[in-house]
């Protein structure tokens, strides 16, 4: 069975492939972190762009 990546994903599909919650991608997108194209009323994030923007976060570093 092969796994394609999908070039495109919409923002309800962001949210459950990230953990992410549906605000924090519009934040994302509203202060430019993230783009995204309009096709009609969807709104389409390029896969690349989505792990582009997770590459770019902050790593987590518990200390204590």
């Amino acid at each position: 069975m092969t796994i394609t990546t999908p070039l495109t994903i919409t923002i309800p599909e962001a949210v459950k492939l990230t953990g992410l919650s549906r605000s924090r991608i519009y934040e994302a997108l509203k202060s430019r972190e993230l783009v995204a194209k309009k096709a009609g009323r969807r709104t389409l994030i390029g896969f690349a762009d989505l792990e582009a923007f997770l590459a770019s976060l902050p790593t987590y570093s518990a200390e204590g």
